[in-house]
C-alpha cells in the first residue's frame, strides 16, 4: 500500500462500478478512508441497488483499507449533502471528492425527448454539482480540498448524444468555475475525460468513435494523435480498462498537485492528455457595426480558406 493519501478522507460518487470503482480502490490503497457512493442504478438511470457500493466497500476492507458504503442519489440536493455528511460523521473530515456518477440515454436529436434530455442533465451535470456544493462548504472552512470531475469529449461533437454532450460541457464549465471560486481557499478542481470500457461504453473504444461519419475522427477533433507504439499495451488489464483512469484522479487528489487547477485532462490507454482552454484564434475589428457587405468580405477571411 502507498501513503500518498495517508490520513485523508475521500468521497467517490458512482464508486460502485467502472471508473469510480477503480478510483475508490486506489484511493484506499494510497491510505485514504473512502466513502463509496453508488445509487446502483441501471445505465439509463432507472432502478437502484445497494450491491455495487457494498461490494466495493467490502473489497477495500478485504485489502486492509477502510471504507463505508453510501446509496444516496447525487441527482438530488439532499443526496449531495448526505454523502458529505456521512463522510464527516464516519471519519471526521473530507479531503477529496471524485465525481464519477453518470448515465446515458442516446437518441438522435430529432428523437430526443424532454425526459431523455432532463434525465441525463440531472444525473450527470446536476449530480456533479450537488456533492461539489456541499464539499465546497466544508473545504472553504478548512482552507483546503481536492475535487476531480469525470466528463467526456462528447461536447466536441458526438452522433446521437446531444444530451450527454451538453451535460459533459456543463461539467467542464462547472469545473473551471469552481476552481476559480475555491482556489483562494486552497482548493483545486479539475476534470478528466476518459476513453475506456465501462457499462456506458461496453464495447471497444474504437466502436464508439464517429469513424463512419465523414470528416475528422473524435481523436482528430480533440487534437489527439498517438505516437507510434502507444497502442502496444504492456502490463495488466487492457488499454480500455477503466482502472487506467484511477492514477491520474488519485494524483490530482494528493498533496503533490497543489497548483494544478481548472484543467481538463484526457486518459486513453497508456496516455494522459492536457486539453487547452478555449481562446480567441482570430478577430476582425472596425469602428462601429459591420455592414452585411463587409460581412460578405471579411468573415470568410477571418475563418480562413476552409470556410
Amino acid at each position: 500500500m502507498g501513503n500518498r493519501l495517508e490520513g485523508k478522507v475521500a468521497v467517490v460518487t458512482g464508486g460502485g462500478r467502472g471508473i469510480g470503482r477503480g478510483v475508490a480502490l486506489l484511493m484506499a490503497e494510497e491510505g485514504a478512508k473512502v466513502v463509496v457512493n453508488d445509487l446502483g442504478a441501471d445505465v439509463d438511470g432507472t432502478g437502484a441497488s445497494h450491491g455495487p457500493a457494498d461490494g466495493v466497500a467490502a473489497e477495500i476492507a478485504a485489502r486492509g483499507g477502510e471504507a463505508v458504503a453510501n446509496y444516496d442519489d447525487m441527482a438530488n440536493m439532499d443526496g449531495g449533502e448526505a454523502v458529505i455528511k456521512q463522510a464527516v460523521d464516519a471519519y471526521g473530515q473530507v479531503d477529496a471528492l471524485v465525481n464519477c456518477a453518470g448515465m446515458l440515454r442516446d437518441r438522435m436529436i430529432w428523437q430526443m425527448t424532454p425526459d431523455d434530455w432532463h434525465r441525463v442533465m440531472l444525473n450527470n451535470a446536476k449530480a456533479t454539482f450537488t456533492a461539489t456544493k456541499f464539499a465546497c462548504i466544508l473545504f472553504r472552512q478548512q482552507r483546503g480540498g481536492r475535487i476531480v470531475n469525470m466528463t467526456s469529449d462528447a461536447g466536441l461533437g458526438d452522433v446521437g448524444r446531444s444530451n450527454y454532450a451538453a451535460a459533459s460541457e456543463a461539467i467542464i464549465g462547472l469545473t473551471r468555475t469552481v476552481g476559480r471560486d475555491m482556489g483562494r481557499y486552497g482548493v483545486t478542481c479539475n476534470a478528466i475525460s476518459p476513453m475506456v470500457e465501462t457499462r456506458l461504453f461496453p464495447g471497444s473504444v474504437e466502436e464508439y468513435r464517429v469513424a463512419s461519419v465523414e470528416g475528422p475522427t473524435r481523436d482528430q477533433r480533440a487534437g489527439i494523435f498517438s505516437p507510434e507504439g502507444v497502442g502496444e499495451w504492456e502490463g495488466p488489464g487492457s488499454s480500455d480498462d477503466p482502472e487506467n483512469v484511477a492514477p491520474l484522479a488519485v494524483y490530482l487528489c494528493s498533496g503533490r498537485s497543489p497548483n494544478i487547477n481548472c484543467n481538463v485532462f484526457g486518459v486513453r490507454g497508456g496516455s494522459i492528455y492536457l486539453y487547452s482552454n478555449p481562446r480567441i484564434e482570430r478577430s476582425v475589428q472596425k469602428w462601429g457595426n459591420f455592414s452585411m457587405d463587409e460581412m460578405d468580405v471579411l468573415f470568410p477571411k477571418m475563418i480562413g480558406s476552409g470556410f
